[in-house]
């Protein structure tokens, strides 16, 4: 076992949580770095950095991780719920399955990695939560319904889960990441086309689509490494902030979603996205 802090970051085969695990390595810490797809891992290792599957929306697998770790370190000392996605498109035209499976990956999967994980940091009476939600859980954009949602959801079980553990001197710290340059826009701009197809949402909604994947193709967007950056700042704070909101646009548009009266806001979101 280890003296280093143990830390499991989901969604490490990629983007932020990526440049998170090296991040976290090159300071020492212990990362166990989990995603379905572990051979994207695989340079991961060489920092010390061990790979470990997880599908964040089943059961089985998320206990054997969770165990796979307990039985190597003892303990878990920080849990970064990283792993996520977004699915666009108009409420009427998404699925139900489709809603069910962003809920399953953004929020049901953290809470169950927080049940699993809890009981642990209790017992040492230390640990650190880390919920990578987006300044969407603060802001919606258009045909972005569900994964909006999921986000909002997101934050009022943080709020929530901060209060409950705090006396067990466990905190819950929220990164609110604005627009970042990884293939999370373009995946979200996919799905917006492959929902509008042939609806009588087509024509705003594919027009939308268009403009979310010329942005998340441009430079305008903040480098994944910034985000992990201020992950492992509150990773290292000993009295972490409650939310950090980073990246392009996310301090200016919940400024703005604050001061401005909703039918403005909703103008101004149908003309940029």
């Amino acid at each position: 076992m280890t003296t280093k802090k143990v830390v499991l970051l989901t969604g490490a085969s990629s983007g932020i949580g990526y440049k998170t695990a090296e991040l976290l390595a090159s300071l020492d810490y212990k990362v166990y770095g989990a995603a379905r797809r572990v051979e994207k891992m695989v340079p991961l290792s060489a920092l010390g950095i061990t790979p470990i599957e997880m599908d964040v929306t089943d059961e089985t697998s998320i206990k054997q991780a969770v165990q796979e770790i307990i039985d190597q370190e003892g303990r878990i000392d920080i849990l970064i719920n990283n792993a996520g996605y977004g699915s666009y498109g108009a409420i009427e035209n998404v699925t139900l399955e489709e809603a069910k499976r962003q809920f399953d990956t953004n929020l049901f999967g953290v809470a169950r990695l927080v049940q699993l994980v809890m009981p642990y940091m209790r017992e040492q009476h230390a640990g650190k939560i880390i919920n990578i939600s987006s300044m969407a859980g603060r802001v919606t954009t258009y045909m972005g319904a569900w994964y909006h949602a999921t986000k909002y959801a997101l934050e009022a079980f943080s709020d929530a889960l901060r209060m409950e553990v705090k006396p067990f001197g466990v905190a819950v710290v929220l990164v609110e990441p604005g627009g970042i340059k990884t293939d999370w826009g373009i995946i979200a701009a996919d799905h917006l086309r492959d929902t509008s197809q042939n609806t009588a949402y087509s024509e705003h909604a594919l027009a939308a689509a268009d403009r979310m994947h010329k942005l998340y193709s441009s430079d305008k967007l903040t480098d994944p490494s910034v985000i992990a950056g201020t992950i492992v700042k509150a990773v290292e704070s000993k009295r972490p902030r409650a939310r950090y909101l980073v990246g392009y646009g996310a301090k200016f548009s919940v400024f703005l979603h604050t001061i401005l009266p909703a039918k403005v806001f909703d103008k101004i979101v149908q003309k940029l996205i």
